[in-house]
């Protein structure tokens, strides 16, 4: 089940404690699922382990079985938590542990920044790929823009969803609509805007061509 939404799923929200207050976090969840927001990822690299539990199950019970709640980083708590999945990255727990662990219905995302890697993580079993950054973001402010025929390889190369991630805002985002894209990982620009759920809509949108 946790799956075929995964194969549905189109924007995916990504809730940064380094870019917004918890309290306000929370606040958030409920406009962006309303406009059209898929999966929410929790991203609290700041919080010690009961801190980032705690917030976590404050996230799933606003989230509930309206959209898709992924832990960034921490399998453990997201087990805890009763999150649908956890997303890592290239230096974290191998993506075949958490799998062989917790099982096939237990959703593993994994970031990737080549073609190569897509490709491995698909052989590890990731269900899906966030790929960037396609875009100068602050959140990884040492990290360079990637060059557009690198994403559009991604998409070729992916046969599980792919979700182009850095920087993507509403006025970028129909250019990766153009390269192939279908779907998109979004942090600022819905968290930071004065109309989240609008903002989320106008995503949807584009994605959804």
């Amino acid at each position: 089940m946790r799956n075929q939404r995964l194969s549905a799923a189109r924007l995916y929200l990504i809730l940064d404690v380094a870019v917004l207050e918890r309290e306000r976090l929370l606040q958030i969840i409920d406009p962006a699922i309303t406009g059209g927001v898929d999966i929410v990822q929790l991203r609290d690299k700041a919080g010690d382990s009961r801190d980032v539990l705690c917030f976590a199950q404050k996230v799933r019970d606003i989230v509930g079985q309206r959209a898709l709640f992924i832990l960034n980083d921490r399998p453990d708590i997201a087990r805890f938590c009763g999150a649908d999945g956890v997303h890592l990255g290239q230096n974290d727990v191998p993506v075949s542990v958490v799998k062989k662990l917790f099982g096939s219905d237990f959703i593993v995302g994994c970031s990737c920044q080549t073609p190569e890697q897509v490709f491995v993580a698909q052989q590890d079993g990731a269900d899906y790929i966030g790929f960037g950054s396609v875009y100068k973001t602050q959140t990884k402010p040492d990290r360079e823009p990637m060059q557009r025929n690198i994403l559009e390889r991604a998409l070729a190369a992916a046969s599980i969803p792919l979700f182009p991630i850095g920087g993507i805002t509403r006025d970028n985002l129909p250019e990766l609509v153009d390269l192939g894209a279908s779907r998109a990982a979004v942090c600022r620009d819905i968290l930071l805007a004065t109309d989240p759920a609008g903002t989320a809509r106008v995503l949807r949108r584009f994605v959804d061509k």
